[in-house]
């Protein structure tokens, strides 16, 4: 039987940094620079994304198909239990806009102006498909944001965002706390 998936020792040819276990990397992904990847246990990582400079994966992350983490030397950390839905791009570092210098990769450095931020999403974080998030960002534990939003400022803990630029919608439940001192207990055989 053919998977889609690397197999635990095509996983240990990548290069990665770390590579936890029961972890699903497809074998249609784009990985640049592996030896800066952290990967934690229960990952899964779908068609067509991209992984690109420093990034650490906690547990029980999820990478839907297209999302692209661009971490370069800011670096994207992504806590235990979050997840990206398809089509959503996270930047640790993008081009200066503004004028002030000229862009892109084809340019030598002296004549570039890249801001460079860590982005962190800590524990519990969903992001919906098509959003787009910006270097600096801090997305606190439990926050939801919806799909098609922009993230170009730290979100408070246990809220829904969403919109252009996102702003707050309401508070989440913090039923998922419970739900995961179930799931822990259930895991470990308590």
């Amino acid at each position: 039987m053919v998977s889609s998936f690397y197999s635990e020792e095509e996983l240990k040819t990548l290069g990665f940094k770390r590579c936890g276990k029961n972890v699903k990397i497809s074998k249609k992904i784009s990985i640049y620079g592996a030896e800066n990847i952290s990967i934690g246990n229960n990952v899964r990582i779908d068609d067509y994304c991209v992984l690109s400079g420093n990034i650490s994966l906690g547990d029980y992350i999820h990478l839907a198909v297209y999302v692209a983490l661009f971490g370069g030397e800011a670096g994207i950390e992504m806590r235990d239990y979050t997840a990206l839905s398809a089509r959503t791009v996270v930047y640790a570092e993008s081009d200066d806009y503004s004028g002030v210098c000229m862009t892109n990769p084809t340019i030598p450095e002296k004549y570039l102006g890249v801001i460079k931020r860590k982005v962190v999403l800590k524990k519990h974080v969903i992001v919906g498909a098509g959003c787009t998030i910006l270097p600096g960002v801090t997305i606190e534990e439990g926050t939801a944001v919806g799909s098609m939003s922009l993230v170009n400022q730290a979100l408070d803990s246990w809220g829904i965002y969403a919109g252009i630029p996102c702003r707050f919608i309401k508070n989440r439940s913090k039923n998922i706390l419970v739900m995961e001192n179930q799931f822990r207990a259930e895991i470990s055989g308590e």
